[in-house]
């Protein structure tokens, strides 16, 4: 099977940005030690500041199912919709690079 990756679009609350990368560095700390193969990262749109977009590698499907449903995920992403108007967590597998 393909290696798997997570991504997410976030759209924060206007004037929420600082606090959202303060909030998605400490989920992304928590995820580190749930399987991600490699660091996570956070993009920003430089067209449309408010709206993020982050991703990371996992050793497989079956990790990133543990850890959305581990103890402490809807904690944390409680924390991070506070300063939200939305988000869309997808996961991805990986079909071709050069």
């Amino acid at each position: 099977m393909a290696q798997p990756y997570t991504e997410t679009t976030w759209v924060v609350k206007p004037g929420q940005e600082e606090e959202f990368v303060r909030r998605w560095r400490d989920w992304a700390e928590w995820t580190a030690l749930q399987g991600l193969t490699a660091s996570a990262k956070l993009l920003r749109d430089v067209e449309q500041p408010n709206r993020f977009l982050s991703f990371g590698p996992w050793e497989s499907v079956d990790q990133v199912r543990r850890w959305r449903s581990a103890e402490g995920y809807q904690e944390r992403i409680g924390r991070l919709q506070e300063v939200l108007d939305g988000f869309e967590p997808r996961t991805f597998e990986l079909v071709a690079e050069t």
